[in-house]
């Protein structure tokens, strides 16, 4: 019995954040794609509904609610959605990866690493592994950043978006919009 207190005991002198896992701030965190129209014109988007975690296992999750994404013009927002995304049959986007939870913990304010991770994406019913190349910086009040140290290179046609693409330049009249899509993050999660 002496041994179940001490134990109960010694587990609740531990910190929270030693079992807590991490939650993605919203409000703080972007995710950003770069479309290119009539091979000269790009332009830079981003989903403004994005939510995940990194359990203390160390599986991360992101989700993106792809009826969110924000072009800056709302004729272009819906078109994207319905012919592009088809948000009614794909309502979200997951990307996934392993992390070490351990250096994630152990990071100071201000200390930064590199790393190399694949992260698994899941859009429009395909998965496929992305390379990313990603900075992890320790911030203030249990938190931590990942940016992208360069972008990701997302080819739409690896998850059947082609035809998608196709509609949108269709009904927007223009000659091109290429397939090859740059996308960059900025993710913050908060422990606890």
């Amino acid at each position: 019995m002496r041994f179940k207190s001490l134990a109960i005991a010694a587990l609740l002198a531990l910190p929270v954040s030693a079992f807590a896992d991490w939650q993605l701030v919203g409000d703080d965190s972007r995710v950003n794609f770069v479309s290119v129209k009539k091979s000269t014109i790009a332009e830079t988007h981003h989903f403004k509904g994005l939510s995940g975690s990194i359990s203390d296992d160390g599986k991360a999750e992101l989700s993106i609610d792809l009826a969110s994404v924000e072009t800056n013009i709302p004729i272009r927002n819906e078109r994207m959605q319905k012919l592009l995304f088809e948000t009614a049959q794909f309502a979200k986007a997951t990307i996934s990866a392993s992390v070490d939870a351990a250096k994630l913990k152990g990071l100071q304010l201000g200390q930064s690493m590199s790393v190399s991770a694949d992260v698994t994406v899941d859009v429009h019913g395909q998965q496929k592994t992305e390379k990313a190349d990603l900075q992890v910086t320790g911030l203030a009040g249990n938190q931590v950043q990942v940016t992208t140290n360069a972008p990701i290179i997302v080819n739409a046609g690896n998850y059947k978006l082609l035809e998608g693409i196709e509609k949108l330049r269709e009904v927007a009249g223009l000659d091109s919009i290429s397939p090859i899509v740059p996308v960059t993050v900025k993710l913050v999660f908060k422990q606890g």
